[in-house]
């Protein structure tokens, strides 16, 4: 729940139905739609996608969901305005965890992938 007692709002850039509806499960969390939807932490693929979302809306935290780590990714997705790096294949609760933190301002990245 965020500070209100309400649902974290989560936006996946791209859309994920598969993500989408494993993290729904989670009672926390809410995923929205678009932008619009005034989400608290948006969970992207890419670097543009980071970028995308910043644009459409600057007050959403951004966390780049990867595979694995690779040189200069951590700090391109930095640089672009992310606030963490997740592993996309991480079980729902450790991502339920990152998007709180990223939610509440904190650097949220995975520890394999906090290397530069």
């Amino acid at each position: 729940m965020d500070e209100t007692g309400r649902p974290l709002r989560v936006l996946l850039w791209p859309a994920n139905p598969a993500l989408a509806v494993r993290l729904g499960l989670e009672r926390d969390i809410e995923v929205v739609a678009s932008a619009m939807g005034r989400p608290a932490v948006a969970l992207v693929e890419s670097v543009e996608g980071i970028r995308e979302v910043r644009e459409e809306a600057p007050e959403c935290a951004v966390l780049l969901a990867v595979g694995s780590a690779r040189p200069g990714l951590r700090d391109a997705a930095l640089s672009a305005g992310a606030s963490g790096l997740v592993l996309r294949d991480a079980p729902v609760r450790d991502l339920a965890r990152s998007l709180h933190a990223a939610s509440r301002g904190e650097h949220a990245t995975d520890p394999t992938l906090d290397t530069p």
